[in-house]
């Protein structure tokens, strides 16, 4: 058996419920009881939810008058986002001290490329425990990892022994792991997705696996070829210390819905502004602009148009956001509008062969 893609030793850490464990590590009268970190008004938003509230079925990005309605005991508590920075630093130190090959997904979570790593230590998993463990020495708060042979198998299974625990898939048991995967588990299968497959009855792994690679391009396009390789372990995407931004964004959630684009313009002029200053800082530009709109009912609408030029400039951007705009009727009042460009002047294309290949099973120490 031959493979045309290397295996690697990833692994995947999670932070814990992080924002809200940082909470209840910075107040010790937190410890224990379910908390929220976001805002308690009609408009607020949760942003974290500890696990003693995730018991009640509170999650981030739920309304918040929902999540009170779940659990009335629910204490919210605002979020310290300079807080979280300095501890995620702290967290990437630890990270540095095995590897560079370190690509942070957001505050809380990142992948490491261990394969060749400062400590010369051949297991992967005996790596991650000892990071786990340091996390917990030194910052008093908890992860969990996921190690296999790739980023996808690696987030996948830093899910399953949460919270502070971790699973190894080794290279022998990729397949059968992936098989055995319910496909709402699959990364990048959200809950529309999910349903679909549902309907196409896809409903583990191994359902996926027996469907050919045009049938699942013709129902998914683009995302059928990726569910059609990682279901066979394969999945390129190599540890990218500098991730490259695909878009940037701003928006603002109103205590009031606007019914009116007339008042949308003001609010929208305001966010371009804060936007321009993001690409500035960032050194970006870029070519598609996308107008998102969510709507008192909570519906998402998203907006867009590509220019055969690179933009930064607030009046630019907002000379086409008010296209946008006006392209179409709005559904509703809305209470959240945001401008994003992507299509950015750092991205590079790239090219993947699709041709499929075959797991090689080698003795290769987890």
């Amino acid at each position: 058996m031959q493979s045309d893609f290397p295996l690697r030793k990833i692994i995947h850490i999670d932070m814990d419920a992080f924002y809200a464990s940082v909470e209840q590590l910075d107040n010790t009268e937190l410890r224990g009881k379910p908390i929220a970190v976001g805002s308690s008004s009609k408009r607020g938003v949760v942003a974290a939810a500890s696990y003693e509230a995730r018991k009640f079925g509170i999650y981030s990005a739920m309304s918040s008058v929902l999540a009170q309605r779940n659990c009335p005991e629910l204490i919210f508590v605002n979020a310290r986002f300079d807080r979280y920075k300095e501890i995620s630093k702290s967290i990437r130190k630890i990270f540095h001290d095995y590897t560079d090959l370190v690509e942070p997904l957001s505050l809380d979570e990142a992948y490491l490329d261990v394969t060749i790593n400062k400590k010369g230590n051949p297991s992967a998993t005996l790596i991650a425990q000892e990071i786990r463990q340091r996390i917990f020495n030194e910052l008093k708060l908890t992860a969990s990892a996921g190690i296999s042979i790739n980023k996808f198998i690696a987030k996948v299974a830093s899910d399953y022994n949460k919270p502070n625990g971790q699973k190894t898939v080794n290279p022998e048991e990729v397949i059968k792991f992936l098989e055995d995967l319910e496909i709402r588990k699959f990364y990048g299968v959200g809950k529309v997705t999910a349903e679909k497959m549902y309907r196409l009855g896809i409903f583990t792994g191994k359902d996926l696996k027996m469907k050919p690679l045009d049938f699942l391009e013709t129902n998914f396009g683009k995302s059928g070829s990726y569910y059609y390789h990682v279901v066979r372990g394969i999945h390129k995407s190599e540890v990218k210390p500098q991730r490259i931004a695909k878009s940037v964004g701003a928006e603002r959630t109103f205590t009031k819905n606007l019914s009116s684009e007339i008042f949308m313009l003001e609010r929208l002029e305001l966010i371009a502004e804060e936007l321009e200053k993001r690409l500035k800082k960032s050194k970006l530009a870029g070519k598609t602009i996308t107008l998102k709109i969510k709507y008192s009912d909570f519906t998402l609408q998203t907006r867009s148009k590509t220019l055969p030029y690179f933009v930064a400039d607030k009046n630019l951007i907002l000379e086409t956001t008010k296209d946008l705009l006006y392209q179409d009727h709005l559904q509703n009042s809305v209470r959240l509008l945001g401008i994003s460009l992507s299509n950015l002047n750092t991205e590079k294309k790239k090219t993947e062969s699709n041709k499929d290949s075959v797991l090689v099973q080698l003795e290769f120490d987890f």
